[in-house]
């Protein structure tokens, strides 16, 4: 047996099962107990695009001198990034608090990201009409979808108007 084809071959059969495999990076997202909304909405949707790329995100919650003393603001907000991101990321390791950090590490859900994305469904408002104005004498404006009888009204109002 030829020991170069050899290597040859086991160099390949490595090469062909590293295609195969899938890299999965961890993602960092920090948060403070005293965010805002606006900032919380941000940071989720961020999370949400590393989640559909594939990435593991690491939730961390850093808290800064008497912040300390209230570790359960901290658990609300790892709670409303759970709720929020709900059927697209599992926990893997749930919160704790280590130090002055609360960290929680989420993977995204196979199951989520098999699933085809729906379409939305055709609306079952009737559709409505748009109505068109209508230029009277006396520069009242209607419109066409109103009753006869609040056309009437505003012909009569005008005409005391004079």
């Amino acid at each position: 047996m030829d020991y170069g084809k050899f290597r040859y071959e086991e160099a390949q059969r490595l090469k062909e099962s590293r295609k195969k495999t899938v890299q999965i990076t961890m993602k960092e997202v920090k948060f403070k107990p005293k965010i805002a909304k606006g900032d919380f909405d941000t940071k989720v949707r961020h999370m949400l695009e590393f989640l559909d790329e594939g990435h593991k995100v690491k939730v961390t919650l850093q808290f800064r001198g008497r912040e300390m003393a209230h570790p359960e603001l901290g658990s609300k907000i790892l709670d409303a990034v759970i709720e929020q991101l709900g059927p697209i990321a599992k926990v893997d390791t749930s919160a704790r608090l280590e130090g002055r950090n609360m960290t929680m590490v989420l993977s995204p859900d196979k199951k989520a990201a098999k699933r085809p994305a729906s379409p939305k469904p055709a609306s079952t408002k009737p559709p409505t009409l748009n109505p068109t104005p209508i230029k009277q004498d006396n520069s009242i404006t209607t419109t066409e979808t109103e009753p006869q009888n609040a056309k009437d009204e505003n012909i009569q109002d005008s005409q005391e108007a004079i």
